[in-house]
């Protein structure tokens, strides 16, 4: 039988630092932090404090200055410090993933985040149950983790008229000439929603599920729009002004794009 672990091994028994706050979710992080902050997250690549994605946002949404902006997923708050950092008056960011809302909490610990108010919960019920209106919506890398995709445009659509969002999407050929993804995914396939057909694949977790620092979506599968479903989902739904940048075909993990949508 496996011995529990000592509860005495939970303890710091060293100089407090911030290095101490990170190495509570050692070798679970996604992202890395900037430089200047000296601060090493295992084994964090992605440089979500640092992104041009966000920038590339502000200049197609307006500045981020005095707005009021709602924050789906931050994952580990790189994002959520970014739009601080560009004068944002309050973020609410709301994160599902309690490991994930943790290590967040230990971002606003160590980056003496002001404006960012993290909740942990389902974005989709706070959605349907919100009478706030936001300048902008920021939901980078959750659309291709819903069930109900089209559910979560529809209600980020009733309470705002600018969003950004990043995600992956669907491409048969791509994904289907890629062995290291093809097994994730299931044939193409539609469903109708308030009158129009859209088409997706289902998209299965597998192998990920097993990894502590796991930040996909809450059910062992989600739906990947087709790109062109996804953009005729924002038509529909009133956003008529799309920018779009950051594509990549031949990301690792699947065909993906940034977009700005406006009403």
């Amino acid at each position: 039988m496996k011995n529990k672990a000592n509860i005495l091994d939970e303890y710091i028994l060293k100089d407090p630092t911030n290095q101490n706050i990170i190495d509570v979710f050692k070798d679970e992080w996604s992202s890395k932090l900037p430089a200047q902050f000296g601060l090493s997250t295992s084994p964090g690549r992605s440089p979500l404090f640092e992104d041009c994605r966000v920038t590339w946002a502000e200049e197609m949404l307006g500045s981020f200055n005095n707005m009021h902006i709602l924050e789906l997923g931050p994952l580990e708050g790189g994002h959520s410090y970014m739009l601080e950092k560009s004068g944002a008056k309050k973020v609410i960011s709301i994160e599902a993933n309690t490991r994930a809302f943790l290590k967040c909490l230990c971002i606003k610990e160590i980056m003496d985040l002001k404006n960012v108010e993290f909740k942990l919960g389902d974005f989709v019920p706070y959605l349907q149950n919100s009478s706030e209106s936001f300048d902008i919506v920021f939901a980078s890398g959750v659309l291709y983790h819903m069930l109900e995709p089209l559910k979560l445009l529809k209600l980020i659509s009733l309470v705002t008229k600018k969003v950004f969002i990043w995600t992956h999407y669907y491409d048969k050929e791509i994904i289907t000439s890629n062995k290291e993804l093809t097994h994730k995914f299931s044939d193409l396939s539609s469903f109708i929603y308030e009158g129009n057909t859209y088409f997706y694949s289902n998209q299965s977790y597998k192998k990920a599920l097993n990894w502590a620092g796991f930040c996909g979506g809450p059910e062992k599968e989600s739906k990947w729009l087709t790109k062109d479903s996804l953009l005729y989902a924002l038509n529909q739904f009133g956003f008529n002004e799309i920018a779009i940048n950051f594509e990549e075909i031949n990301h690792p993990n699947g065909p993906a794009l940034a977009l700005c949508a406006k009403k």
